[in-house]
């Protein structure tokens, strides 16, 4: 049932899924499994700031391998927030330095002058994301490859708590407004939920719906990776198609199945936006996707601007003018809440209990906000040099592994969805 246009779009549900499935997909697993996006460096023993929470699950699919620090490469693991090789060099000159809120004497001019716009540029505003602190001791380099994304048998109240606080609290809902299927929901099927978020300006609205998206798009990797079979001998994953319908079945959940599917596709259009519009970020030839192997860089640099060209050529792109375009004050204002809102929800993701949830959850919001980030400073990469340092943008190493791997986790559902349908047609 889920065809036809998206709201608040001029794009369509069966142009995503073919450009999808038979263009992009492909090529963007390719890139994902290639070392620099492969190795994912995150602080799972962070504390949860919104409540006392010691509860983890101890079920052995909630855990997580971290790699050791030797299988990690060389280019990497030198300084991995930075991109190129000079970069890895001048951060690793200067870290203690910048540290401790002084910079080298020794250092030249420029390289001094790098290295405060660093510390500005990572102490900005202009971040939706809590990130962590790559060098705190407690942060580990995970393989992620070797920890995919799949049904743990995380569930249940700890589960619906994260979901809860997500929902109530951050996406600008007001108390007495009870989204659908929620616990304590009333009876009259949502009506006044979609009745209050028509009414809301198209900002809070794609807040809503990117969350749902993302919501959406975690149920469709738990239901396809699912523990099918577990006995002593081996464990099967594939897909649970009951598991499936209980989440989106247009009766199973009253309507509201094809609901959170069509925000997946929102999502989808507005991270593929993200990238095309990073581009000339990427294609400048001092940019380097830097792990130590020089013609592996360069062959995984190639790889990575296809797709972004590929991603440019969408026709049917999500305007992102609409957004915050405004009185110039209320749109600041509006534009403020919105990442402050962003940021909380990155870091209710430090209460998920289960430990490879969390690793997901944290990569995934992590890579929607880098996505945010990219679309709100369109007038900055415009500017970017084709040569030298780019100071008015930066991304993190971090934040592109991020970016492109979530995107990868929203490819995949789309793709997903595909193979979902025809096991239920192949059933009738």
């Amino acid at each position: 049932q889920v065809t036809g246009y998206l709201d608040d779009c001029t794009c369509d549900v069966e142009t995503i899924d073919a450009f999808n499935n038979y263009k992009l997909f492909p090529r963007l697993n390719e890139l994902l499994e290639r070392d620099y996006f492969r190795y994912y460096k995150v602080n799972l023993q962070k504390p949860c700031p919104f409540w006392d929470d010691s509860s983890h699950c101890g079920m052995r699919d909630c855990a997580v391998q971290p790699c050791p620090s030797d299988e990690v490469p060389d280019g990497i693991r030198s300084a991995s927030y930075k991109y190129s090789e000079e970069a890895n060099n001048l951060a690793e000159e200067c870290e203690e330095a910048k540290r401790l809120g002084a910079v080298d004497d020794s250092l030249s001019t420029e390289a001094r002058q790098a290295v405060l716009q660093w510390a500005q540029h990572d102490d900005s505003s202009d971040s939706f994301c809590e990130a962590d602190d790559i060098h705190s001791p407690d942060a580990e380099y995970v393989d992620l490859l070797l920890n995919p994304e799949r049904y743990t048998g995380y569930k249940g109240p700890d589960a619906w708590k994260i979901w809860n606080s997500i929902y109530e609290e951050n996406c600008f809902k007001p108390q007495n407004v009870k989204r659908p299927l929620a616990s304590d929901r009333g009876d009259d099927g949502g009506h006044t939920f979609y009745k209050w978020l028509k009414g809301v300006c198209v900002e809070k609205r794609a807040f809503y719906r990117l969350i749902s998206g993302l919501h959406a798009s975690i149920n469709i990797h738990l239901s396809a990776r699912y523990l099918l079979q577990d006995t002593w001998s081996e464990k099967k994953w594939g897909p649970n198609v009951t598991e499936f319908q209980q989440r989106f079945d247009e009766v199973l959940t009253r309507g509201e199945g094809p609901r959170r599917l069509k925000n997946l596709y929102f999502l989808y259009l507005i991270e593929l936006r993200a990238l095309s519009k990073v581009l000339p970020f990427f294609e400048r030839p001092d940019f380097q996707l830097y792990t130590g192997n020089k013609s592996q860089d360069a062959e995984v640099k190639h790889l990575l601007l296809e797709i972004l060209q590929l991603a440019k050529s969408f026709p049917l792109h999500f305007d992102e003018n609409s957004f915050f375009a405004g009185n110039k004050k209320e749109a600041a204002k509006l534009k403020e809440e919105f990442r402050l809102h962003f940021r909380n929800i990155s870091k209710i993701m430090d209460c998920v209990g289960c430990f490879k949830c969390r690793l997901w959850g944290k990569l995934q919001t992590q890579g929607l906000g880098t996505a945010l980030k990219i679309l709100f400073s369109e007038n900055l990469i415009e500017r970017i040099p084709e040569s030298g340092p780019s100071y008015g943008f930066q991304l993190t190493r971090q934040e592109i592994v991020a970016l492109f791997n979530a995107f990868g986790r929203v490819s995949t559902s789309v793709k997903e969805l595909e193979n979902f349908r025809n096991i239920l047609q192949n059933m009738r």
